[in-house]
């Protein structure tokens, strides 16, 4: 059966697996906090921060599985919250623009993507990251305009703070991240009341829980919530008393510059009746708030009447997300594109994936960093891999295909190292600091935004991510082939002025076996005429390399004989046969600044294991502009072992024991800037 006359499908079979066996019946459990265990069984894991969930109020009966914590809402107090340093974005929301087009399909203005992402577990999903390469490090934010931290279960809680790494990955680009409230329809544990307990209000007549939203959002860092109401058993009543909710909630989210979307579920008289479309079932629900996710049984014409009553509601037909539901199948999905996004004619609404991280999960195990790209690259540019040529024969229509991708690089100093966020090693000046996996998209970069433009009048080589080298943090950037003609690759879409000091360093090297290289950079001062048309670039030479491979080296140079703004930077390479070249960084600076150093380092919490001791680790914040901080490890020896890094002042590492016979282990802290300068460390000791 079609997507749209199918029965409710189990979308959420993973994240609700635990309901069943948390809810078997036992003692009933106190309001507040009632828990197993907070880590995988030993006391170490005891200290370990993971991202937020609640219930609204009463808890199930029973007690929770291993590693659940099942928690009030209503109780929450950020100042009892002590996961709260270490779940907290500080990265602003940058502004962002859009170009001019790569593709005469791709129209701004129009449709926008919301996407609904599960990044782990409701319960157990780390702080920080996690000591493993395998993670859905999302990259392509260019064509994002809202993300839900999306989860929830009967037996773990029901509603989810996005944890930091998330929040300030999108908001470098420019991404709003929202939280997820979940009540779950009854054959999946619902209960509705947890309904009436969202929504109870108190002697005044209003709602603590929809302030209680709006101070989690303030006190986490992130840009609002998604409320999906899908609990059956209620009536007119209740419906009206959430859509009361839903207006305070909203009321109080505009005035802390947040937004609500609502999910089409729940309907105004109080039955749970997924529409397909806006109709006077659930209209009120969407005036109240933002936007509204359109549930998948849509059709094209549920869409085109949708988008005319939004226009007579004297809303933007965009602010609905058409639901295209990926999880199962990405981009073998069978969708009526022309319904969302017609090719010949203005876009209908907006849409919204579910469950897009199908880019990593339909990997087979074993999978690997470079194998998750090639995948999510195929996905959101389509399958020419080329988002100035995309495929709009096949049944794949990719985002990059339909929507015109935005920036963030609009000031000085801008500098990126390539890095998607995660990695099988750590690298700092080309040299190796750990030799452990990693994940954390806090420390993601701003990366390209189109993925790959390759212009040549010969053969295309490949362009992908490279974990087996970087310059710094986890990758960088490898073509490869053989090349027949000059190959241009656009890199970043920009707003940067110039002045006669402004310098571009190039961080590059060629592998063993490429030829001889020869390397410029691509400046553009003007966009193109027209959406698909080359980017008019000035190449400025930036050093040849050798045949046989070279070490990393770094070219700089300076932009002072050009005047204005520079709008694309792109690089260009000329060989003579195989070619295997690496970009490991790229800036443009006026002046190098060296961050302050952040303060008093300590130990704020400490436990051992049988896996060896954890640690919390704080520090005061550095004064002035910071891009993140890192802590090392010093050996006795006085070589440093990177740890791991963060936006915030806290940090936790886990599975340390004494190395080579010392008698205490001394950690050190540093401020990186945006130039990836960094600044004097502060240190700490934990004597064993």
């Amino acid at each position: 059966m079609s997507q749209h006359t199918a029965p409710r499908p189990t979308r959420r079979a993973v994240v609700l697996a635990t309901a069943a066996a948390a809810l078997a019946p036992a003692l009933p459990a106190a309001a507040g906090e009632q828990a197993a265990g907070r880590g995988p069984g030993s006391v170490a894991g005891s200290l370990q921060p993971y991202a937020s969930y609640w219930y609204p109020d009463s808890l199930p009966p029973g007690t929770p599985g291993e590693g659940i914590a099942w928690r009030s809402l209503k109780t929450w107090r950020a100042a009892d919250d002590a996961d709260l340093p270490f779940n907290t974005s500080t990265v602003p929301l940058a502004e962002r623009f859009t170009p001019t087009p790569a593709n005469t399909a791709a129209r701004a203005g129009q449709a926008r993507i919301a996407s609904l992402v599960s990044f782990g577990s409701t319960a157990g999903n780390p702080s920080q990251g996690a000591a493993v390469a395998d993670y859905y490090t999302l990259a392509h934010w260019a064509y994002i305009d809202e993300l839900v931290f999306w989860g929830g279960s009967a037996g773990e809680g029901l509603i989810l703070a996005p944890n930091a790494p998330i929040v300030d990955a999108a908001h470098r680009n420019g991404v709003r991240v929202l939280g997820n409230v979940f009540l779950p329809p009854v054959h999946w544990g619902g209960d509705l009341q947890w309904t009436r307990d969202l929504i109870q209000r108190d002697t005044l007549g209003r709602f603590p829980l929809a302030a209680r939203l709006v101070e989690v959002a303030t006190a986490y860092g992130f840009d609002g919530w998604f409320v999906n109401a899908e609990t059956e058993g209620g009536d007119a009543a209740l419906a009206a008393e959430m859509l009361a909710f839903v207006k305070e909630l909203k009321s109080r989210s505009e005035s802390a510059g947040l937004r609500v979307t609502w999910y089409d579920a729940l309907t105004v008289g109080g039955q749970v009746g997924w529409q397909g479309a806006l109709n006077e079932q659930n209209k009120a629900f969407y005036l109240g708030a933002d936007s509204m996710f359109v549930d998948f049984r849509w059709s094209p014409q549920k869409l085109a009447s949708s988008g005319a009553l939004a226009e007579r509601l004297d809303r933007s037909r965009y602010e609905l997300w058409a639901g295209v539901d990926v999880e199962a199948g990405g981009w073998n999905k069978s969708v009526d594109w022309d319904a969302i996004i017609p090719t010949g004619r203005p876009h209908v609404l907006s849409y919204g994936f579910y469950r897009p991280e199908w880019t990593r999960n339909h990997l087979p195990a074993g999978r690997t960093p470079a194998q998750f790209h090639a995948a999510d690259d195929r996905f959101w540019t389509g399958h020419s891999l080329d988002p100035a040529k995309p495929d709009l024969a096949g049944s794949w229509r990719a985002p990059a295909a339909a929507v015109a991708d935005r920036s963030t690089v609009a000031a000085l100093p801008f500098a990126t190292t390539f890095n998607t966020g995660h990695g099988l090693r750590w690298y700092e000046g080309g040299k190796t600091t750990s030799t452990a996996e990693w994940n954390h998209l806090s420390l993601q970069d701003r990366l390209p935004g189109r993925r790959w433009v390759v212009r040549t009048q010969g053969r295309r080589p490949s362009v992908a991510f490279d974990f087996a080298d970087a310059w710094r943090g986890g990758s960088s950037v490898l073509v490869s082939g053989d090349l027949d003609a000059p190959v241009t690759l656009d890199l970043y879409q920009t707003r940067l002025p110039l002045t006669k000091n402004t310098v571009v360093e190039l961080a590059h090297r060629s592998d063993q076996g490429s030829g001889r290289i020869a390397v410029e950079l691509a400046v553009a001062l003007r966009e193109p005429d027209r959406a698909g048309d080359p980017i008019p670039y000035a190449y400025l030479p930036a050093g040849a390399l050798r045949a046989g491979g070279a070490g990393w080296t770094t070219a700089a140079l300076r932009l002072g004989a050009l005047a204005g703004t520079v709008r694309a930077l792109g690089v260009r390479l000329t060989a003579t046969g195989t070619a295997r070249w690496r970009l490991g960084g790229l800036a443009v600076r006026d002046a190098v600044v060296k961050p302050a150093a952040p303060a008093a380092l300590r130990i704020t919490d400490a436990a051992v294991g049988a896996d060896g001791t954890a640690l919390r680790l704080a520090w005061s914040r550095a004064a002035g502009a910071v891009r993140h901080y890192e802590l090392h490890r010093v050996l006795p020896d006085g070589s440093r072992r990177f740890l791991g890094g963060t936006c915030s002042h806290a940090f936790f590492v886990s599975r340390l024991r004494p190395e080579q016979g010392e008698g205490a282990a001394r950690f050190e802290v540093r401020a990186v800037g945006e130039l990836y300068t960094t600044s004097g460390a502060a240190s700490a000791v934990h004597r064993w």
